[in-house]
């Protein structure tokens, strides 16, 4: 199922009626960040998420999407590359879950494919190592729920890495998760959101889930 805002408005005031795949973390306690209680209160309207829109790194992933999302297109020829600013994909057995795209890929199998698109900042070694061999746990959860709203066969998180820390090094970091190879974690972040999403909905706070990170 699809649903097609036509703005930024329309689109905020449908994201009140679910997850989305920036909650999908704190929901099951993977956001070092954002708890599954303060997401529970901003959902339940008890507080208000607060807006970052103004902070540098956020203005930066911003602008620099669209550039990335051009280099993909060059670094991968082989796939159709499509994006819709405003659609949203909902799970049809669970349509509070659903997912906004940086880009929806068509490889030259035919197989459906979801684009995540990450800039960040790496002030450390500690940070360093969660992308070595593979992606921060909030990021993976994310993947996991945009898989788990659209039912597609793949995810590629391609990201920008600043690594100021190295010498202001920028890298390109590539990760392709297929759903094969993670039906079980689908599974369990599906799970984890329908006892969270029955928490919104009932106005029972949660409780409190801390990251193990």
């Amino acid at each position: 199922m699809i649903l097609k805002p036509q703005n930024h408005a329309a689109w905020l005031e449908a994201r009140k009626c679910g997850l989305g795949g920036s909650d999908a973390g704190a929901a099951i306690g993977a956001n070092k960040y954002r708890s599954n209680v303060d997401l529970w209160r901003e959902k339940t309207g008890t507080a208000k998420h607060e807006d970052i829109s103004d902070k540098p790194a956020v203005k930066f992933g911003k602008e620099a999407e669209k550039h990335i999302r051009e280099l993909f297109k060059l670094e991968h020829p082989e796939m159709a590359v499509d994006y819709h600013e405003f659609y949203m994909y909902l799970n049809d057995s669970y349509p509070f879950i659903y997912a906004t795209l940086d880009g929806e890929l068509t490889d030259e199998n035919g197989r459906r494919g979801i684009l995540e698109i990450k800039t960040a900042t790496i002030q450390n070694a500690a940070g360093w190592a969660e992308w070595v061999d593979g992606i921060p746990q909030s990021y993976y959860a994310q993947v996991l729920h945009q898989l788990a709203a659209t039912g597609w066969d793949f995810v590629i998180v391609f990201a920008y890495l600043r690594t100021p820390y190295q010498g202001n090094v920028a890298r390109l970091i590539e990760r392709k998760i297929d759903r094969t190879d993670v039906e079980t974690d689908i599974a369990y972040l599906i799970e984890q959101e329908m006892a969270f999403w029955q928490a919104v909905k009932s106005g029972h706070q949660p409780p409190l889930i801390l990251p193990n990170i």
